[in-house]
């Protein structure tokens, strides 16, 4: 399958789409990264227990976790341009709803959770990676998405930065304001810099089956049926087993990072700094260079292979100096299973289904973060921190086993 063309056909025109692509992506995690670090303390001033802020985050994941495959479908039914200003028009009522929270004369406890309701529109990175799809051909393909990493970092780095100064400086209200203009400014760039469609052709919409009405954007089975396409159920099904024990250990890493590493606020913070900064070495320089001389299945069971060390050494770790040493390997895993598996998934169905794909794709974390922490608390109340190391190694062993037995070559996943 060759890599769809951007309307108009020039090279330039699909840089200046690209790299347009990246700042739109930067500027959303950035205010998505604020975000996290002024609502629980938001929460608290408001009075809420930790129980009610695990509703208010389960709230947010679930709607991500609908949204994801509807938004794709969106995307790919009505272009690029028409799935980057829902985002950002979304995500600006988010903040405004979030900024309105904030004063003392409004319920704000009522407008906080009803905050959480245009998340179900807020997907951003996927429209980004759907767009970057569109426009490289596949062997240009995981170096391209892996550069959303360096987007990821900056906006972990800047937004936990921002959040903290701007709601010290100025108020928690700040952060907020600041999110509603910034997201505003990014659906005045979407209107004006992306293209209404990237898919090959400038369609908007595969055409409908002779004889058969036109596929509707909340049609589940439209969406549903590229889970059955030949070697994709399998794939999807690695992408979310191998991650998931990650997923539950980030969950529940807040209160390991109290409890069990005993580190203070500002030191969190400083880890979490050190995680966007791997995160953008790995996914943004590291992988571009190992996806040209090495295939995409190669690095897939390579990501695994490193989750069952990373796993054993998390079953055995005692302090926060061990947990820094195995922080890149993890990081690494999670960074290569992600964007092999969605450039391995977006090459197995036809240019017009890319953004559904993703959709679906961005459906694994949400289902993570509604899982993880009633899951994750059982595990943790019950045996402890070692018992995510051992999950982690036993689940991707499995893994492991399934992919080295699996007739899976890189021409095969490449499905044309």
């Amino acid at each position: 399958m060759r890599g769809a063309r951007a309307p108009g056909g020039t090279g330039p025109g699909r840089s200046r789409v690209i790299l347009l692509t990246y700042v739109l992506a930067t500027v959303e995690l950035t205010c998505l990264f604020m975000q996290f670090s002024v609502v629980p303390y938001l929460s608290r001033s408001l009075g809420l227990d930790p129980v009610a802020f695990g509703y208010l985050q389960t709230t947010f994941g679930v709607l991500q976790l609908l949204g994801g495959p509807v938004f794709g479908r969106l995307a790919d039914q009505r272009g690029a341009r028409v799935a980057f200003m829902l985002s950002f028009l979304a995500a600006s009522v988010l903040y405004l709803l979030l900024a309105a929270a904030c004063s003392p004369a409004l319920p704000g406890v009522a407008l906080l959770f009803a905050s959480r309701l245009p998340s179900v529109f807020m997907h951003t990175l996927p429209a980004a990676q759907m767009v970057i799809t569109d426009l490289t051909a596949p062997e240009e393909r995981p170096a391209a998405l892996g550069r959303l990493g360096l987007c990821f970092g900056v906006g972990v780095i800047l937004g936990s930065l921002l959040g903290g100064t701007l709601s010290t400086a100025c108020g928690i209200q700040c952060p907020a304001l600041v999110g509603l203009v910034a997201n505003m400014l990014g659906a005045i760039l979407s209107a004006i810099g992306i293209p209404v469609s990237t898919k090959e052709g400038g369609t908007h919409a595969q055409g409908p089956l002779p004889g058969k009405p036109p596929a509707a954007v909340f049609d589940l089975q439209a969406i549903t049926r590229l889970l059955l396409l030949p070697g994709v159920l399998p794939l999807f099904m690695v992408k979310v087993v191998s991650g998931f024990p990650s997923g539950l250990f980030m969950v529940m890493f807040s209160i390991i990072s109290m409890d069990f590493f005993e580190l203070e606020a500002a030191q969190a913070g400083y880890l979490m700094s050190f995680f966007g900064v791997l995160q953008m070495v790995i996914q943004g320089l590291v992988l571009g260079r190992l996806s040209r001389r090495f295939s995409e299945v190669a690095l897939l069971r390579a990501s695994v292979l490193v989750f069952c060390l990373v796993g054993l050494g998390m079953a055995l770790m005692s302090n926060i100096t061990h947990f820094c040493f195995l922080m890149p390997g993890m990081v690494f895993g999670l960074c290569a299973l992600n964007v092999v598996t969605d450039s391995l998934l977006t090459q197995a169905v036809s240019a017009m289904d890319t953004g559904t794909m993703l959709g679906l794709c961005a459906a694994v974390q949400p289902l993570t973060r509604t899982l993880g922490p009633t899951l994750g608390g059982l595990l943790y109340r019950t045996w402890g921190v070692p018992v995510f190391g051992y999950v982690k190694f036993a689940v991707n062993f499995l893994v492991l086993l399934v992919l080295w037995r699996w007739p899976l070559s890189p021409k095969a996943a490449k499905a044309q």
